[in-house]
C-alpha cells in the first residue's frame, strides 16, 4: 500500500460534530405534542411522513436505530387493537350507519354502560381509527428519537444531579433494541439452519436464548458499573446539600403551581412568573446537586446553531398545531356525528412541513465505502 492509499484510508476523526441528542428528542416530542393536538388523519399523516423522512436520512447506525421499525409496527398494532376493542366492546359515540351487528352478551346490572357485541357503526369504528392514529403518531415520533439519537447518547448530556436517573430510564430504554437485535440475530441462525422461526414452537426456541442473553447482559452490566465505581458521590457540605434540595423541591412545586395557575381562569396573572420562578429554582438546585456527581464526559455533544434549528423546528410545529387546534378546531377535529370527510387545513399543514428543516440543515452522515471486488 502506498503513502498516498494509507493516508486516504487514514481514519480522518470526527469530521462533523454530532448534532446535540437533546435537540433530537426535543424535536421528536414536539413532533408528539402536535399530535395530540389533533385527530385530523391527513394532518397526523402528514406527521409521519416528516419524521419518517428525517430518520430515513440522517439516522444512525445504532441498535436504537434498528428499533425504528418495530415502533411502526406497535403503532399499526394499536391501531388495530383500538378498532377490535370499539367492535367488541362498543363506543360512546352515536351512529346511524350500521356496519353489522354482532350477538350482544347480556351483563349484570353493575355493568352499566359496557356492552359486548351488538351493532357496530361506521362512526364509531371512525371514531376508534382517529384516536388509535393519534396515539400511534405519538408511538413513532419515540421511534425517530431513538433512531437519531440513542438514549446513550443523551445519557452523557444529562446534569450530574440527574445522571443516576437518567442511567436507570437509558438500561430501560435500550433494553427493547436489544432484545429485537437478538431476535433477529437467532431467527437469522434458525433459518440458516433450516429451523422454523415461527409458531409457537419457534416462538419458545427463540424466546428462551433472548431471555438468557438479557439476563447475562444485566449481570455483566451490574458487574462493570460497580467496577467503574457507579454510584460514588463527593463530599459536599451540609449546608449545600440542604440548600440543593430546597431549591429542588421549592422548585417543583413552584412549577406545578404556575402550571396549576396558567390553566383556570383566575390564576392568570401569577401563573406565568410563578412558573418561570420554579423553573430557575430547579434548574438551580440541578446545578448545585451537579457537584456530588464525579463524572467527565468525553467529546461532548456541542450544542451549537444547528441545534437551535432542530429544536426549533420541532418546537414550532407544537406551537403553531396549539394555536390552530385553539383558533379552528373543526379542522383539527374532524367531526365524525355525521359523517364526514376529512379536509386538509392549509396553514397546519405547512406548519408541519416545518419538521422538515432538519434534513436539510443537518449534513449526512457519510456512508461506509464499500471495500473493492
Amino acid at each position: 500500500m502506498s503513502p498516498v492509499e494509507a493516508q486516504s484510508r487514514a481514519p480522518s476523526g470526527r469530521s462533523r460534530p454530532a448534532v446535540h441528542p437533546g435537540a433530537w428528542w426535543l424535536w421528536a416530542l414536539s413532533l408528539g405534542t402536535a399530535a395530540t393536538r389533533t385527530t385530523n388523519p391527513l394532518l397526523l399523516a402528514l406527521l409521519i411522513s416528516a419524521s419518517a423522512y428525517v430518520v430515513a436520512t440522517h439516522r444512525t447506525n445504532t441498535p436504537a436505530s434498528h428499533a425504528y421499525p418495530a415502533f411502526a409496527r406497535l403503532a399499526l398494532a394499536v391501531v388495530l387493537i383500538r378498532l377490535v376493542f370499539a367492535v367488541a366492546l362498543g363506543s360512546p359515540i352515536p351512529g346511524t350507519h350500521a356496519l353489522l351487528t354482532l350477538p350482544e352478551v347480556p351483563l349484570p346490572h353493575w355493568a352499566q354502560g359496557i356492552r359486548l357485541g351488538g351493532r357496530v357503526t361506521a362512526e364509531a369504528l371512525v371514531f376508534a381509527a382517529y384516536d388509535g392514529l393519534k396515539l400511534a403518531t405519538l408511538l413513532i415520533c419515540v421511534g425517530a428519537a431513538n433512531a437519531l439519537a440513542g438514549p446513550t447518547r443523551l445519557l452523557k448530556s444529562l446534569p450530574g444531579a440527574l445522571y443516576e436517573t437518567g442511567v436507570a430510564v437509558v438500561v430501560a430504554l435500550t433494553f427493547a433494541p436489544h432484545l429485537i437485535a437478538d431476535v433477529r440475530r437467532l431467527r437469522a441462525a434458525r433459518r440458516l439452519r433450516g429451523r422454523p422461526d415461527r409458531g409457537l414452537r419457534g416462538l419458545l426456541q427463540v424466546g428462551l436464548p433472548v431471555l438468557e442473553g438479557a439476563l447475562e447482559r444485566s449481570v455483566a452490566l451490574a458487574a462493570a458499573m460497580e467496577a467503574r465505581g457507579y454510584g460514588r458521590t463527593a463530599e459536599v457540605p451540609a449546608a449545600v446539600r440542604r440548600t440543593t434540595a430546597a431549591l429542588t423541591l421549592g422548585g417543583l412545586l413552584g412549577v406545578c403551581a404556575g402550571t396549576y395557575g396558567l390553566l383556570t381562569a383566575e390564576g392568570g396573572t401569577y401563573g406565568l412568573p410563578l412558573l418561570l420562578a420554579g423553573v430557575a429554582a430547579a434548574l438551580a438546585g440541578l446545578r448545585l446537586g451537579g457537584r456530588r456527581s464525579l463524572r467527565t464526559r468525553y467529546r461532548p455533544d456541542p450544542w451549537d446553531a444547528r441545534a437551535w434549528l432542530v429544536a426549533g423546528s420541532g418546537a414550532a410545529v407544537a406551537a403553531l398545531l396549539s394555536l390552530a387546534s385553539a383558533r379552528d378546531p373543526e379542522a383539527l377535529h374532524p367531526g365524525v356525528v355525521p359523517l364526514v370527510a376529512p379536509t386538509l387545513p392549509l396553514w397546519p399543514a405547512a406548519a408541519i412541513l416545518l419538521a422538515l428543516l432538519p434534513a436539510f440543515v443537518v449534513p449526512q452522515a457519510p456512508k461506509a465505502p464499500k471495500e473493492p471486488s
